[in-house]
């Protein structure tokens, strides 16, 4: 999950070597921390939320073992 993350943002942003995933556990959560340039914040999140929103719909659905996963983007 992190390496798909790590490769959907790479692609996205012009600084792909800013992107940053960092994988957490908690409770029965995963959380997928992601963190970019400044500069590439807009591209990420997209307007209204659109492409942060499609990027967790794609980790939803290659979500294989049915467990919980958080995609966070942090600041």
């Amino acid at each position: 999950m992190k390496a798909l993350v790590e490769h959907i943002a790479k692609s996205l942003v012009d600084y792909p070597d800013a992107v940053q995933v960092e994988e957490a556990q908690e409770e029965r959560t995963t959380v997928l921390r992601l963190s970019v340039h400044p500069d590439d914040m807009g591209k990420v999140i997209g307007k209204q939320g659109r492409t942060a929103k499609a990027i967790r719909s794609v980790l939803y659905a290659a979500n294989k073992q049915h467990e919980r996963v958080r995609l966070d983007i942090a600041d």
